[in-house]
């Protein structure tokens, strides 16, 4: 049986403008400027720079559609477009009211980096100083193409054999490929095709001068390695009958040594990560003065071609079908790269109330650079100050940098909830994390300080903390457990 009712329902739709906008304020400077240049290759109605003669004024747009009810898909007659709009010349364009003072020394260039040789292909280069029949340079070349990144051979030579037979047509055995191993071993930088970290230290300490405290350093990491690794040097002093001072000296020859030896190679192909600050924080007379990366702020116009298009239908007496399909074309390229200009806006804008309102409520801290002087501060508090959304606020702080006086810092870094001390006043987690670095930095390492202990020293400092929470904060400083911070 069919039934008629209605239904009352509220919604809320974001329109297309809107999103490209909050995409375009999560992106930090240099995904920025690559989206930039996407659009200006995906709109031709769109330039970048400054011309000598504009015809567009920007305004203008306003008075026709309006921005956020476009969805680019309207079905717009030629003869109801008013090309004057898009031609008016009444008032000065704000392009032309800009400076442009800029000397050659400011033109942006691309820093070119330097061919180099991938770390996997130095190692197959340094096979070529060994004597290998054809099948041994094979075997060894496999070898080379399974160590990862960090110099390890993190399969079995069982896995390995079978690898090979199956996807390289290579026969062999086990034995075979460890003799080829020990030849993988001799290769530089010493330790790389070891497979795990005792093997990686042991490789590295027999490529040494062999001295007394080396060749303890291998004893122990070849017969003591778990009691090195669990730090139990009682242990070890009593097994070779050493004094604290011989003990020492090893434990510096073994602590020289690199956990990770493909990470050395200063050719090693992995991309590189430019931080471009997107502010920049500086005291001009004791006051702080907040700037945004100028390469946020682009100069765009509309094509002058695009201009003298509509120029031309608009003089032309005979409008054929076709040249009303070019109008409505040229009408949706504009009005599209008017949305993008002014998204760009709302984005300079959004970006710099977001920072200059993050700036003003961590004053103290930008004025004298001490971490122990940072508010407690959460998104809302910032997004409450300017008035936007949360989200809009995290969009602002994630991925995005700022140039300081103390140096460049990630944004979302000066946000902590809060926790009181002893007197009731809220303080930031930041705060108290630092204080904790502070004391750990400061213990004496022949016998660190548990947890329990740290508590009650901060609660000395007057920060009542639970152990469990020094515990957590100190697994954030990557700071390791009481035992493993021990030294003689």
């Amino acid at each position: 049986m069919l039934k008629h009712n209605l239904q009352f329902k509220l919604s809320q739709k974001l329109s297309p403008q809107q999103i490209q906008l909050m995409k375009l304020i999560q992106l930090p400077t240099q995904a920025f400027e690559q989206r930039l240049k996407e659009e200006l290759v995906e709109n031709p109605a769109l330039e970048g720079g400054q011309e000598e003669e504009e015809l567009y004024e920007k305004d203008e747009f306003d008075n026709n559609d309006e921005y956020d009810d476009y969805d680019g898909n309207e079905n717009i007659d030629a003869e109801d477009i008013n090309i004057d709009e898009y031609l008016s010349d009444d008032e000065t364009p704000d392009y032309k009211l800009q400076s442009n003072n800029y000397s050659d020394d400011d033109e942006e260039r691309e820093t070119p980096y330097a061919a180099q040789t991938s770390f996997h292909q130095d190692l197959i280069n340094q096979l070529n100083t060994f004597i290998l029949t054809d099948e041994q340079r094979d075997i060894a070349e496999f070898l080379v193409g399974s160590i990862d990144d960090d110099g390890y051979l993190r399969r079995s030579i069982q896995d390995i054999v079978d690898d090979m037979a199956f996807t390289q047509g290579i026969y062999t055995d086990e034995k075979t490929v460890e003799k080829i191993l020990h030849v993988v071993h001799e290769l530089e930088p010493s330790g790389v095709g070891a497979r795990d970290l005792q093997e990686c230290l042991l490789l590295q300490l027999k490529h040494k001068t062999p001295t007394e405290s080396i060749d303890l350093a291998i004893d122990i990491i070849e017969n003591q390695f778990d009691a090195f690794t669990k730090k139990h040097y009682d242990k070890l002093l009593q097994k070779y009958g050493i004094s604290q001072d011989q003990l020492k000296k090893t434990i510096h020859e073994i602590e020289k040594l690199n956990p990770k030896p493909g990470g050395s190679f200063a050719g090693n192909s992995r991309v590189t990560e430019n931080i471009v600050p997107d502010f920049a924080i500086r005291i001009v007379d004791g006051e702080l003065e907040l700037t945004l990366n100028g390469r946020n702020a682009p100069t765009l116009h509309v094509s002058k071609d695009y201009q003298d298009m509509l120029r031309t239908y608009k003089d032309s007496r005979d409008k054929s079908g076709s040249q009303k399909d070019a109008v409505q074309f040229i009408k949706q390229k504009l009005d599209s790269a008017k949305w993008f200009i002014d998204a760009i806006r709302q984005r300079q804008e959004t970006l710099f109330v977001t920072m200059n309102a993050i700036m003003h409520f961590q004053q103290e801290y930008f004025l004298d650079g001490e971490e122990t002087s940072m508010k407690p501060m959460i998104l809302k508090d910032i997004a409450d100050m300017v008035g936007l959304d949360i989200s809009t606020v995290s969009r602002v702080a994630n991925s995005k940098y700022v140039d300081t006086p103390y140096g460049t810092k990630l944004i979302k870094e000066f946000f902590s909830e809060a926790m009181k001390n002893d007197q009731g006043e809220d303080v930031s987690t930041l705060e108290i994390k630092k204080i904790l670095q502070n004391v750990i930095e400061d213990e004496d390492k022949s016998k660190p300080l548990p947890d329990d202990q740290l508590a009650e020293i901060l609660k000395e400092k007057g920060y009542p903390i639970a152990r469990r929470t020094i515990a957590k904060y100190r697994e954030q400083l990557d700071i390791p457990v009481a035992r493993m911070r021990k030294k003689i």
